[in-house]
């Protein structure tokens, strides 16, 4: 394999959604065959990139694009196991919610501006899995911040406008914290490249009271992306954004760059040892718990569908956090892989949620009676998100918990357990109903407001299947879970570099 290879694929990566989305900015309206062609090159493309770079990954092949802004200031994108992993999820899941996107916003306007800042997202949150340092990391992270906002703002009503500026007081806020944490950090241990087992454990005890702060500031700054309570508050009110963007919002993007900033932290700059010994996992486990309870919680007593949905994912993605706080390998399996189960899992739930809005009007938990009669296929992959969600096997989320239930009883963290436990009743308690309603209820004699008349399919196409094929995944990832290169596999090849070094 060449080195110049080596050196632009990273960047190769980044660029592929980049160049596409910087042209479609440029694309008239009503050039519909020339913006979704640069949208599925550029998606395409992507992934055919980032399966190069997996099997180098898997074989221990180094890739590396460093760029000198300044003395002892490089902007870097490397690639190591973890970074695949965020990497691929994010390349998948946005091609497919790419075709989503182009059948959900078919006769909308301002489809140019929509996906232009789309493919701006989903670059930034490739930088931030490939970002090879913090100053990387921050700067594609705020990036994200101010690409994601015209997304969410996108249908420019008065609720919308006033979701986006909730999302970006919260985000800039976060994000100002983070950049305080990284220079303050920077200042004390030098640049801050990403290293498996952490930079700081070889620095001087004298540092540690100054380490327990800076960890908090990044927690903070992290956190908010990640809606940890209580810096959650814009998750709920982004939901007025359209059905792709509350999909990339949940499963790919801005809650996922948190998550894995958090993870990022603590393997990768502290290391998990020093983090142990300094308090902080006992910290970040605590939050995670609160999080993980307290937007089940929410949830159950929410009527809006994607509201619901919104508070679920406060409480899912925090399994993430909890895998990373508990000492041990095996909870690290399990919050990695959760990572990517949680992503195909809401991905799922979001898109249908958006084909019951689009199709026949449904908003609202309470107008979903028999509409698994007039949606089957749709409300069959609602079921398969919904079972992986409470952690039924063989689904995917199965594995996540079973894995952070392991890591919670090798790690000496028994109370996990209860936490595992009350989460997964109050899942099965704002899911089930759901399904009981669409199931077994008879469906009115008029549905809300019917868009799209039943014909050969119960909706568009470009709607019905993308939430097929993300179930699909849900249900391979739990049935193939030992397979190679699977996001289980892989995720116990990232904590064996972890923890062997």
């Amino acid at each position: 394999m060449s080195s110049a290879l080596d050196t632009l694929l990273p960047l190769l990566i980044v660029c592929s959604s980049l160049v596409p989305g910087a042209a479609i900015f440029l694309v008239r309206e009503d050039s519909h065959l020339l913006r979704t062609s640069l949208n599925m090159a550029g998606a395409l493309t992507k992934l055919a990139l980032v399966g190069v770079m997996i099997w180098g990954v898997y074989h221990e092949h180094d890739y590396e694009s460093r760029i000198s802004l300044a003395p002892g200031l490089d902007l870097v994108f490397a690639a190591d196991a973890l970074s695949v992993l965020f990497v691929t999820l994010s390349s998948v899941l946005w091609l497919v919610t790419t075709i989503y996107a182009i059948g959900y916003l078919e006769r909308t306007p301002n489809r140019s501006r929509f996906f232009g800042f789309f493919s701006l997202c989903v670059s930034a949150t490739v930088g931030i899995a490939l970002a090879g340092n913090l100053l990387t990391f921050v700067i594609c992270y705020e990036i994200l911040t101010l690409a994601t906002y015209p997304l969410v703002a996108h249908r420019g009503t008065p609720e919308a406008t006033r979701g986006a500026r909730i999302y970006l007081y919260y985000t800039v806020g976060g994000g100002a914290l983070l950049l305080l944490g990284a220079v303050w950090l920077q200042t004390l241990a030098g640049p801050l490249d990403f290293v498996q087992g952490g930079i700081l454990g070889d620095l001087p005890a004298t540092l540690h009271g100054q380490f327990q702060v800076i960890f908090v500031l990044l927690l903070a700054g992290l956190g908010v992306k990640a809606a940890l309570v209580p810096l959650h508050g814009w998750l709920p009110q982004s939901m007025v954004a359209p059905a792709p963007v509350s999909a990339l919002l949940h499963a790919v993007a801005v809650v996922k760059a948190g998550a894995f900033g958090i993870v990022r932290v603590v393997y990768d700059v502290y290391g998990v040892g020093l983090a142990d010994a300094l308090g902080l996992l006992a910290l970040l486990g605590a939050l995670a718990s609160v999080t993980i309870l307290y937007g089940s919680l929410r949830a159950l007593v929410q009527d809006g569908l994607k509201t619901r949905l919104a508070y679920s994912t406060v409480s899912q993605v925090s399994y993430i956090a909890l895998g990373t706080s508990i000492f041990g390998p095996i909870a690290t399996v399990g919050g990695l892989v959760h990572l990517v189960h949680q992503g195909i899992m809401k991905i799922t739930l979001f898109f249908c949620a958006g084909n019951y809005a689009e199709t026949l009007g449904i908003h609202r938990v309470s107008q979903m009676d028999g509409v698994g009669r007039r949606m089957p296929w749709t409300t069959l992959a609602f079921s398969a998100g919904a079972l992986g969600m409470i952690g039924i096997p063989p689904l995917a989320g199965f594995v996540s918990k079973w894995y952070l239930g392991l890591g919670a009883i090798d790690g000496g963290a028994d109370w996990v357990l209860a936490v595992l436990a009350a989460s997964g009743l109050l899942n099965a308690a704002y899911f089930l109903p759901i399904l009981y309603r669409a199931w077994f209820r008879p469906p009115p004699e008029h549905w809300p407001e019917e868009r799209i008349a039943r014909r050969r399919l119960e909706t568009r196409a470009a709607l019905l299947w993308p939430p097929l094929i993300t179930a699909t995944l849900c249900l391979l990832a739990g049935l193939f879970a030992a397979a190679p290169f699977s996001p289980l596999e892989w995720a116990e090849l990232i904590a064996r570099r972890e923890y062997d070094r």
